[in-house]
């Protein structure tokens, strides 16, 4: 397997001190150490900063998270929280690891095979969806 060249160099970086209101779409490795209120999505991978604050769901390859997220996480590959990050919200990913006092406030589907996962995270994408339409 060759690696893509944007699996070891950034593509995009939102400084310390930025702020970003709106959804981001970009292409390849990004990292983040500012606040973004809206939702994040990329084919490649995301650091967010141990600084870093987002307000919004944030989709990619995989994902490791420093500071705090108050939305959903989903990676295809892998997440990775660690110890004084926050995720409120779930997460999403075949393969999920948490270190020692990180917070996970949610729900977490993590399946290795790549056919169980694709299943199982079509099925809660869908039973979320039908909930949000649901009027209370």
């Amino acid at each position: 397997m060759a690696l893509r060249v944007d699996d070891i160099s950034i593509n995009t970086i939102i400084g310390k001190g930025s702020a970003i209101s709106g959804n981001l779409k970009v292409n390849g490795f990004i990292r983040i150490d500012g606040d973004i209120d809206g939702n994040l999505e990329t084919d490649g991978n995301v650091i967010v900063g141990e600084l870093a604050r987002i307000r919004g769901n944030l989709t990619a390859k995989s994902v490791i998270v420093g500071g705090i997220i108050k939305g959903n996480v989903t990676a295809s590959e892998s997440i990775k929280v660690l110890s004084d990050a926050a995720v409120i919200g779930d997460v999403i990913s075949r393969k999920v690891q948490i270190d020692g006092s990180a917070v996970i406030h949610g729900h977490c589907i993590s399946i290795k095979d790549e056919a169980e996962y694709k299943q199982a995270s079509g099925q809660y994408f869908q039973s979320k969806a039908i909930k949000e339409k649901v009027i209370l």
